[in-house]
């Protein structure tokens, strides 16, 4: 999957002669794209369906993406796998019948407080995946980050003595602060766990899987989803429902807007917009069911 996206770039640049700034738009669009499916989806670029491609298309919709966005993204998705075919990597494009709904955006789920209460208790803190468990999840749901920041965080990013982590993105850093328990959960980790998991001594990755290699999205997908059944919560919970729900709780417990999109890391307020909209939506819900007047 890697090779082909490569192949696509150097095609743009060599083949097409394309800007630096076109084939930089271009990946950008397409490697979220594969990043996306592996998280949501479980499948790579080739597997992908038309079905997959216009969940893709609402996922950026209810990220709060803009008209022109989706459009730059769905242009990028045509020229990519028309690209595939024409190579003779796929036999059709799954993009041809794909179009944007312009219709009302559908908000994303969101986990309750007693929800994440539940699914924060399900790792047994007596072995080792486990404690490992507890601390990714404590530190998805104590900073809000992409399960792809998660699995890239290394051990410089890391204070544990000022209770904060470092992300690192393509464009810039950010610190993000823990909360007392997520703290411990990840002290435990370095303390009693991580040492007896790692492959190689010289690892840098903060977070590895049972072969003692940097754990991948799938493997902590794989992870998610089994104690979202071992909690027996019915709603469809991904990595994002993480980062939707704490951005939603922030902002029911009196946080700015500026702030949770300092910390989410969104360079663009109006993908920050969305939670506002969704706390709004709760309270007319709350005060349409609870006021005696209502």
């Amino acid at each position: 999957m890697l090779d082909l996206i490569r192949a696509y770039e150097n095609y743009l640049s060599k083949v097409k002669q394309a800007s630096a700034n076109t084939v930089a738009s271009y990946m950008r669009d397409i490697r979220q794209f594969s990043d996306w499916l592996f998280d949501h989806e479980q499948i790579g670029v080739v597997e992908a369906e038309q079905l997959n491609i216009g969940n893709y298309i609402a996922y950026l919709q209810q990220e709060g993406r803009s008209g022109s966005t989706l459009s730059r993204n769905l242009a990028s998705l045509k020229n990519f796998y028309a690209y595939l075919v024409s190579s003779g990597f796929l036999e059709s494009s799954p993009v041809v019948n794909v179009h944007i709904d312009r219709g009302e955006k559908k908000l994303p789920s969101i986990l309750t407080g007693r929800e994440i209460e539940l699914l924060l208790a399900q790792p047994q803190v007596n072995d080792l995946k486990g404690c490992r468990d507890k601390a990714m999840l404590e530190i998805m749901y104590a900073t809000g980050i992409r399960v792809s920041e998660l699995i890239d965080l290394n051990l410089g990013d890391v204070n544990i003595e000022m209770g904060v982590i470092r992300c690192n993105t393509t464009k810039k850093s950010r610190m993000i602060p823990l909360y007392p328990a997520a703290k411990r959960a990840l002290s435990a980790y370095l303390r009693d766990v991580r040492g007896a998991l790692v492959a190689d001594p010289d690892e840098t990755a903060l977070f590895v899987n049972i072969s003692g290699v940097r754990m991948s999205r799938q493997g902590f997908w794989k992870i998610l989803k089994h104690y979202q059944s071992t909690a027996h919560i019915d709603k469809e919970i991904t990595p994002h429902t993480l980062r939707h729900s704490f951005a939603v709780h922030l902002l029911e417990n009196g946080a700015d807007l500026g702030s949770v999109q300092e910390l989410m890391g969104h360079s663009d307020i109006s993908s920050t917009q969305m939670y506002t909209q969704m706390v709004n939506t709760k309270l007319k819900a709350v005060y349409s069911k609870c006021h005696p007047k209502a």
